[in-house]
């Protein structure tokens, strides 16, 4: 999701007087700037900078999704998913990201069996094209490839991985904070994934370091469908793709083969950053759909997070 565009003012080291970027404690405009909480593998932060980010998930299944015909499928239950992203920024405009892996606990009622393992790993790089502390406002474009390692049984591990493209932004303002991402996920094995766009949202406003409430807004769309061919043999035989009527929002991509159909998936999240010290701020969010239920996996989403800046 790299955009190769270059604008901007020089940075020197004066402008920002800490060495790794982590922007905590340093005298710079992006100091107070918070990380998203919602879509985490792929909605980010503008700047660079150094951290370890672990992320707890819970979320609750829809009791009934959509089919590939339209019928009603059972499912309902629950699942988790326990991982850690890590950063580390070469200097103010550069930095490497590891943005998924995790172990996933999938816990649904019908249909589907109870499953775990891990999930895919994806890394790559994030640029900082534009790069403006003076005027609190950042650009940057960030690429990373994510390599099919992951658990078949909780729909991992399939096709030859992917690439995914993304172009973010920052505009702080005070104690307001406005945020934005958009991008695409493109299968390398174009039959064995679905190619998928996003485009989230973030506005916060920052009352105390304590409490910083916030609202997100992410929206999913297909782009192209997969083949629906046989894959995840631990679910349903390998005929999850195939079964299904959409596909799997900021986790998952199955390569549905009737996903167009229902091809939007619009949530809002809810929630929190609260500043424990220079080191470490914590996040909490709530995120329900807003498109139809049945057409996604989430009914409602808790997200818990905790940043570590080095």
């Amino acid at each position: 999701m790299a955009v190769s565009a270059f604008a901007g003012t020089p940075m020197t080291m004066s402008d920002n007087s800490c060495a790794n970027a982590d922007g905590y404690g340093a005298s710079n405009g992006f100091a107070n700037a918070r990380r998203p909480i919602s879509n985490p593998t792929l909605f980010d932060l503008a700047v660079p900078r150094s951290n370890v980010h672990p992320i707890v998930i819970h979320q609750n299944m829809p009791s009934i999704v959509r089919s590939a015909t339209g019928g009603p499928i059972p499912l309902g239950g629950d699942f988790q998913l326990y991982a850690v992203q890590f950063e580390y920024a070469f200097h103010d405009r550069l930095s490497l990201v590891a943005t998924k892996d995790g172990y996933v606990d999938f816990n649904p009622d019908s249909t589907l069996s109870k499953e775990t393992g891990f999930a895919n790993l994806a890394a790559g790089l994030k640029y900082a094209f534009i790069y403006q502390p003076e005027n609190q406002f950042a650009l940057s474009g960030t690429a990373t490839v994510e390599i099919p390692t992951g658990s078949s049984g909780v729909t991992q591990g399939s096709g030859d991985g992917a690439v995914n493209l993304i172009l973010s932004a920052l505009k702080l303002n005070g104690s307001l904070q406005l945020a934005g991402g958009a991008g695409v996920h493109l299968p390398i094995d174009m039959d064995a994934g679905s190619t998928t766009s996003f485009v989230s949202t973030h506005i916060s406003y920052e009352v105390n370091p304590f409490f910083t409430p916030l609202l997100e807004l992410n929206w999913y769309h297909v782009l192209d469908e997969g083949d629906g061919g046989n894959r995840f043999g631990p679910q349903i035989g390998g005929g999850l793709p195939g079964a299904i009527g959409f596909e799997g929002g900021d986790l998952l991509n199955w390569g549905a083969s009737n996903a167009k159909e229902n091809a939007d998936i619009v949530t809002l999240a809810a929630g929190f950053r609260s500043k424990l010290n220079e080191d470490f701020t914590l996040g909490l969010a709530y995120e329900i759909p807003l498109t139809n239920t049945d057409e996604n996996l989430m009914e409602n989403r808790i997200t818990l997070d905790l940043l570590y800046h080095f």
